[in-house]
Formats: C-alpha cells, structure tokens, sequence
C-alpha cells in the first residue's frame, strides 16, 4: 500500500511533461513516510517552538513569578522533545505595605464560611505550617485543634515565611542567580552569575606582628569591591572595624562591643565572639567603601588571619595603597639584593664567589622539556603562570634566586607582586634563565611551617621558556586542557 507501482508516471495531467517535478517526488516522499510507517526509524526528539513572552507578575507587590512556554512539534512516532515546557522566573515589585494579607492567608481565606468536610459547619480558616508539604494549602481551623488540605496553593506562594523559595506546581523551587526557579546558577566568589572565579583575585595572610605596645594596630585594609571577608583569631585581643569616616563599627575607644550584625560599608558584618579567646569578622560584600581592619592588642599577637575576594581591576590601587602603609599581601620576602659587579657589555654576567676558592664544576646539560605534555603537566599543577622580565639573579649555597618583573598573569592562586623573587632548588637550574630577558615561567608556592617564609619555586625541569607570541599561545591552549 502506498508504494509508486511502474507506469504510474503515465497517468500524468494534460500538459504536463512527463518527467515529476522535484516538489513533487518531496511531497510522494512525506506522504510514504507518514502513511506507510516507513517513518518508524526517524531518531531524535522533535523540536521545540520559540519561547512565549512573559506572564504578569503573580503578586502586585514583593516576590512573585512570571511564566513562560513553548510547545513541541514533532511528527508521529517521533520522540518527545528533551526540555520543559514551561519556565518560571522570579519577579520583585515593590515591598507590600505594612498590614497587607499574606498570598496564603488570602488563599484559606476562601474557604471561610463555606461547609467542608461533608458537613453543614463552617470555619475560618488561616495558614498551618506545620504540615509535610509545604505546597499545599494547608489551613487550620481557628479555634480547633485540626487543620485541612485543600489542594495545591497557587504558584507564586512563598514555600514559608522568611524563606526564598516559591511554589511552583505543587514544588518548592528557589530561584537562581539568573532569576529562574529551579536553576542551578549560582554566582562565583567574584559575585559574576555563573562565573569561574576568574574576574577577581583571592587576598589571604596572617598578620604577625606583635606590637610594641598596647593598642590599636592596622592588620589590613579592605577596600571598596571586596567580597566573602573573613577575619579570625584566638587570643585576649579584639577585631576592630573603622570605616571610611573614621568612626568605628564595632570595638572602637578602647570600648568592646557585644557580638551581633553590625551594618558597614553596604554590607552586613557579623561579629562573633566565642566564650573563650577566639574572635570572627565575616561579611558577604560587596562593600560599597573601604573598610580598615585593626587589632586591639592586649597581649602578644599570635597572628590574625584575614582572606577576602577582590575585583581584578581594584586589585593594583590596593597594592599600592598596602605597600604605602606598610602591609605586604604577601608574607614578606627579602627585598635586599647582594652587591654584583658591573655587567661589561663585551663579555655575559658572571657573578664572582663571595670568597675565593676553586672554579665551580660547569653544569651538567639540562634533560629535554619541550613538547606539549610538558607543558600540559607544569601549567595545570603549577599555583603561578606568568610572564616575567629576569632582572637579577643570585647564586647561593644550593639554590639560585631570580628577582623578576611580573608583567601579564595567567594563573594564580594568590596575588602577585609586580617584583617578586623567584628561587630554584640548585646552583645549576634547569633550565637556566639568562638576565634581561622574558619568560612564561610556571612556579608552585611553598610556605615553611612556622608560616614566616612564603616561596615562589621553580621545579627542577620545570616550565621556564623564553616568551614568544607562539608560547603565549600554546600556554592559553593548555589553560582549557586542565582537569577541572
């Protein structure tokens, strides 16, 4: 059935050539498919129209939802399309005013003088919380000790009070960070919905000094932009918050505050004290103007631990500013550099013994570290990758110290200086780097355990190779290689 038979292209209509026109054996095409099941092998689901416009908002006033939908077209026998066909989003108006009915209360207010439960008394209802599904219009009878379902609430109602959530067919669905309930976006520590962490950068050291005196000292500052701030230590000594008028938030005037949530700078600081000696500061942000931590010392500091995230752009005023005042974002590295020849221009630099002695070995050849492998490997289980300018270099007992200009990040795991020290683990590096020149050089951290020393290593046939527009390319390449 349904199948061409030969010779059927004789019964053609007067006119017409003898010969099918191309729309024409399409559509004989489509009409065997769908007639003749010979359609029962077509793979995949079918496809869904565009999306609707948005519905109203379900409240006049506070949190509510919008609606949207799309249908799916699909021939017979052909899968159901993958996908909802409805999206929710949250809408917020304006907060209702004080004394307005609860969306709940409203809904059990419905039912008030009408009969239930198969009998001719009525009741007055209002909300009951304290049912298993918090999606059902759930309403106690005021003045009895009883309460009654009286199906799904309508979508839109808050899940409870105080919560986010709102219900939606009957499920409590939270919305998020897109706006949309029952997704999974979430905002990354930067505050970006969805993000990878990768617009700010993480600021995290312990402040050790242990104060001359009794008294206030500056442990850092928190500028404008951070987020997630944490400050923390166990000691008789107190945190205190100056804002940017200079007036205190809490713990100021030699006065101690309770513990609590104290409004600073855009933000919500908690404050907590634990019975004891151990103190917390933490803050959501952003804040909205810098902040200054201190410590009240009234004994010896046995360090303050302090971490907060920072927008990549407002990182380099920060700097400066910490620098001016004193406060290293690092833990403090040796900044003086040991006296060296003039370099001659007619012969390479060497720098002489610190006292006289035999000639020095020469190094052995370094093994082979090209390839992409290499690469791959030094790139994703390296905490630093950059791009430096070697401006000095020391050789010592049995490593060699490098001063470099940083000059272009493109990993970190904490903030770097524009000047730091980068220290191989021989006299003989490998590979060696020579002075004045530009590297992508992949370096892991090592902090010694007392927490008084803070390294930037370069492993022994590590990633050290002269920069080049081709090596910066390859480097981005093996950036979305590494394993999550």
């Amino acid at each position: 059935m349904g199948k061409l038979r030969r010779g059927e292209e004789e019964h053609l209509a007067p006119g017409h050539t003898g010969r099918p026109r191309p729309l024409q054996n399409l559509l004989l095409l489509l009409w065997t498919l769908l007639n003749c099941g010979l359609g029962g092998n077509v793979q995949g689901p079918g496809e869904w129209t565009p999306w609707g416009s948005w519905s109203r908002c379900s409240s006049s006033c506070g949190r509510g939802l919008s609606v949207r939908s799309r249908q799916c077209i699909r021939f017979p026998r052909e899968e159901l399309c993958w996908g909802d066909t409805h999206e929710y989003r949250l809408c917020q108006l304006p907060e209702c005013p004080p004394g307005a009915v609860p969306f709940r209360d409203l809904q059990c207010a419905l039912y008030n003088g009408h009969p239930v439960l198969g009998t001719q008394k009525t009741y007055q209802w209002v909300p009951f919380y304290g049912a298993p599904n918090q999606c059902d219009l759930n309403c106690l009878a005021e003045g009895h000790d009883f309460y009654h379902s009286f199906g799904r609430v309508l979508d839109g109602t808050p899940c409870s009070p105080g919560t986010q959530g709102l219900c939606v067919a009957g499920r409590c669905l939270r919305a998020g960070c897109d706006g949309l309930l029952g997704s999974d976006a979430r905002e990354d520590r930067c505050g970006r919905c969805g993000g990878a962490n990768d617009s700010c950068l993480f600021v995290q050291r312990v402040f050790r000094d242990a104060g001359a005196f009794a008294g206030y000292w500056n442990v850092t500052l928190i500028p404008e932009g951070a987020r997630h701030i944490r400050a923390a230590h166990r000691s008789r000594n107190h945190l205190a918050l100056m804002g940017g008028d200079g007036r205190y938030v809490f713990n100021g005037n030699w006065a101690v505050s309770p513990p609590g949530t104290y409004e600073a700078a855009g933000t919500r600081v908690v404050y907590t004290r634990v019975t004891g000696s151990e103190e917390t500061l933490r803050a959501a942000g952003p804040t909205s103007e810098d902040l200054l931590l201190q410590v009240l010392l009234q004994e010896p500091n046995p360090g303050v631990e302090f971490e907060f995230w920072l927008p990549r752009e407002r990182y380099g005023p920060f700097q400066a500013q910490a620098q001016a005042q004193g406060w290293s974002l690092r833990q403090p590295q040796p900044r003086e550099v040991d006296p060296q020849p003039p370099e001659s221009p007619a012969a390479p630099t060497v720098i002489p013994p610190r006292t006289p002695g035999p000639t020095p070995d020469p190094c052995p050849p370094c093994p082979d570290t090209r390839g992409r492998a290499h690469r791959l490997l030094h790139y994703c289980g390296s905490d630093f990758v950059f791009r430096a300018r070697v401006l000095g270099r020391v050789r010592q007992a049995q490593e060699t110290r490098y001063e470099v200009h940083v000059q272009l990040i493109y990993k970190n795991r904490s903030p770097l200086r524009a000047l730091e020290y980068v220290w191989a683990p021989s006299r003989c590096p490998c590979p060696p780097l020579a002075l004045h020149r530009d590297y992508l050089l992949a370096a892991r951290r090592l902090i010694s355990p007392d927490g008084t020393q803070d390294w930037l290593l370069l492993p022994h046939a590590g990633y050290a190779r002269p920069w080049s527009p081709a090596e910066d390319s390859r480097v981005r390449l093996a950036a979305r290689r590494c394993p999550l």
